[in-house]
This record gives C-alpha cells, sequence and structure tokens, in this order.
C-alpha cells in the first residue's frame, strides 16, 4: 500500500512549483521533507493527501493513480489518509468529540457497522480509538474537558489524536511543532515513532533539520523545482550525494 508521487509537475499562475518531483513512501516509515520556506512543502503534502491534482505527473496508491479513479474511489483512498495541519484549529468542544471528528466523518458505512458491532461486543459508544489515540499523546485524562481549555502545543496534540483515531494507512504532517514548546515536540515526535511502529507510514514537512535527524528514517531534500536526493537520514546529512544538499544543510546555499 504505497504512497507515491511519480514524476509530478504542478503550478500556480503560470509559476512552477514542481517539475518531475518523485517521492515514495512505503508503510510504517518515517519520511522527512526539508528545504527553505517557500520551496513547496506543503504543496506537496497536499498532492499525496488528495487535496489538489497534479498538472502532470501522477500520485499512486497501491499502484493505482488516484486522479484517474472515479470521485467515488478516490475518496475510499482519501479516507484512508489523515493530514496534521501547523494550526490545529479545534472544534468549540471537549478534547474528546474533538479526537472523535474523523471518525464521524470519514467513515464509510461499513466502518460505521464494524464500529457498531464492535460496540456492542465491549468496545463503550464506538469511541476507544478516539480515547487510545488521545493516550497516545498523553491526553486521555483530559478527555472530557473543553478544548478552548488547552494550550496551544496541547491542542496541536489533539489534532494529531484526532488523525491518528481513524487508524489511516498514511500521516501526512506540515510543521507540525513549529510554534510548539520542546515538551509538547517531544510528545509529539514519540507519537509519530508510535505510529511508523504500528506501520503507518508519516511524511513530516518541516523546517527544523534537527527534527528530521531525530524522527526520519529515509528524508527527502526539496529545493528549487525538484526533489534533490531522497535518501537513509544519517545518509543525507552526513554524505549527500548533492554538493547543494551539503549547502543547504551547512546553511551555505539560501533560495
Amino acid at each position: 500500500m504505497t504512497l507515491e508521487a511519480r514524476a509530478v509537475h504542478h503550478g500556480y499562475e503560470n509559476e512552477s512549483v514542481f517539475e518531475g518531483v518523485s517521492l515514495s513512501v512505503p508503510p510504517g516509515e518515517v519520511v522527512a521533507i526539508i528545504g527553505p520556506s517557500g520551496v513547496g512543502k506543503s504543496t506537496l503534502l497536499r498532492l499525496l493527501a488528495l487535496f489538489d491534482a497534479p498538472d502532470r505527473g501522477s500520485i499512486e496508491y497501491d499502484g493505482s493513480d488516484v486522479w484517474r479513479l472515479s470521485e467515488q474511489s478516490r475518496l475510499e483512498f482519501r479516507r484512508r489518509i489523515g493530514m496534521v495541519f501547523q494550526d490545529a484549529s479545534l472544534f468549540d468542544a471537549s478534547v474528546r468529540r474533538n479526537a472523535e471528528y474523523g471518525l464521524r466523518v470519514r467513515q464509510s458505512w461499513t466502518d460505521r457497522l464494524r464500529r457498531e458491532l464492535s460496540s456492542i461486543v465491549g468496545r463503550t459508544n464506538g469511541t476507544g480509538d478516539a480515547i487510545d489515540a488521545l493516550d497516545t499523546v498523553g491526553l486521555r485524562e483530559r478527555a472530557d474537558q473543553d478544548a478552548s481549555s488547552l494550550s496551544g502545543g496541547e491542542a496541536q496534540r489533539v489534532a494529531f489524536a484526532r488523525a491518528l483515531a481513524y487508524e489511516p494507512d498514511y500521516l501526512l504532517l506540515d510543521e507540525p511543532t513549529s510554534d510548539l514548546d520542546p515538551r509538547n515536540t517531544a510528545v509529539i515526535e514519540d507519537a509519530v515513532r508510535e505510529a511508523r511502529d504500528r506501520g503507518i507510514g508519516v511524511v513530516i514537512a518541516t523546517h527544523d533539520m534537527h527534527q528530521a535527524e531525530r524522527i526520519a528514517d529515509r528524508t527527502a531534500v526539496l529545493l528549487g523545482n525538484e526533489i534533490l536526493e531522497v535518501g537513509a537520514t544519517e545518509t543525507v546529512f552526513e554524505d549527500p550525494a548533492d554538493e547543494r544538499t551539503r549547502k543547504f544543510i551547512d546553511g551555505e546555499l539560501i533560495y
């Protein structure tokens, strides 16, 4: 069930963002996308999340070119992808209700029936996944608290739990810790590792190269209109194949 961008070209108003970008993300792996602000990291995540269609090339899921499928089939693939943005954007409701939101709006009828049957044989109100997700980010005990009372870091942890609760195949994270203190950052990074260990593929766009070194199995370097290289994170940072990668990491190359 590999998620892949293949030879993607994309732009806005006659301005090219990507020219032939390719990136493959297998399940159970964390891939970091690094690059300067404005280079298109968020745009690439939106393409992988099926929010936007590429101008050319393909976004493939399990070998299928998703944008060549019917809208209903594409929706089924979209349900298998969770995304966390830089801004948590929680609802005026309890922490639990926020964590359950993805379950309510993204389930197919089959999923809903399965969860109802699960609740009959022992799961409380079919919300076990949401509570488990809150536990992953250390907020189980605050499930019934109003989300408006949370700090910014705690709110972002709820947003992560909301995306995780549905048990997606992939999690796409857009600068999820850019405004967080070290404690909340560490909690989310631990949650990323746990998601990976559960077989979920994770793509994280980050300007924090130390974060990429800490949690990513592989790192993709996005500069200009292209991905310069993708490789094992340690190799990319210690022995990059492209000299431009080395200069960017060392702060010598500014875009």
